[in-house]
């Protein structure tokens, strides 16, 4: 009997959605005290993540069913046993993240933050004039499924809106534009909202750095909900003490998680959400 090892939080009518597909299979849910390095080594399927340590004690891990989108944490060499297959969730995230990004632009662009500050303080007071979606350009780099469907919200939404991807073969309906990253320096001075929904590579890390947040345009917005270390954190925080960028929202940040006396969490304008 193959035991089929599930470490995400699921509900009742979840578990037995899950039963019914695998007949014949025991079940094995983490419990609330964690992850246990026994039911690990002992699955021949594992439902979510696992720290990896734990995951070369496996003794015959036939599948490995991830529930984020990126993978490449687990995709090094002796991270899994030989012969284990390897699944993501890739597509499973765009609505959920493109609405997390549409709401985090919409509470920045119209001074919501400044306004909850304010009530707190019982305080009457305008804090000027706002920005709107329509109009304004948008540059998604991670054209995939997130950046797709935050594209084809803003668009719906009377945003213009230009994409980068690795490839490049055509151009969906959502993007008015679609370029591959070598584009990236000649791009950002145009775009009013930047946003991130890239993987981690070689070629990712740090795209963000000191050099493209001068390039981008005074008081734009940078969105990021791939990877943290997209973006040098160290130079995010001067721009923003500096007053550059007009809001940033990173539901990923570098380090992770972000120590409390880092100075991001102190920086003007910025929506940090783990």
């Amino acid at each position: 009997m193959k035991r089929i090892f599930v470490t995400i939080p699921v509900k009742e009518h979840h578990r037995t959605l899950l039963q019914n597909a695998a007949p014949g299979c025991e079940f094995i849910y983490a419990g609330e005290d964690g992850i246990s390095p026994e039911d690990v080594a002992d699955a021949d399927i594992i439902v979510g993540k696992v720290p990896i340590p734990m995951l070369k004690q496996c003794k015959h891990l036939e599948f490995l069913q991830l529930n984020s989108a990126g993978a490449s944490e687990f995709t090094a060499e002796g991270v899994l046993p030989e012969g284990t297959a390897l699944a993501c969730a890739t597509g499973a995230y765009g609505l959920a993240i493109s609405e997390y990004l549409l709401g985090a632009l919409l509470a920045m662009m119209k001074k919501l933050h400044l306004y909850h500050d304010n009530q707190v303080r019982r305080e009457w007071k305008s804090e000027g004039s706002v920005r709107a979606i329509y109009g304004s350009k948008f540059l998604i780099v991670g054209a995939g499924d997130i950046g797709s469907e935050f594209a084809r919200r803003v668009k719906a939404l009377g945003g213009y809106t230009a994409g980068i991807r690795r490839t490049v073969s055509g151009c969906p309906d959502c993007f008015d534009e679609m370029h591959t990253m070598d584009k990236l320096d000649a791009l950002l001075p145009g775009a009013d909202v930047v946003s991130l929904s890239l993987p981690a590579t070689p070629e990712t890390y740090r795209v963000i750095d000191s050099r493209r947040l001068s390039l981008m345009k005074k008081g734009a917005y940078l969105l990021n909900v791939g990877r943290g270390t997209a973006i040098d954190t160290d130079a995010l925080c001067r721009a923003m003490e500096e007053g550059r960028l007009a809001g940033a929202a990173l539901d990923v940040t570098d380090p992770e998680p972000l120590p409390k006396d880092h100075p991001l969490w102190r920086a003007p304008n910025v929506y940090i959400t783990p």
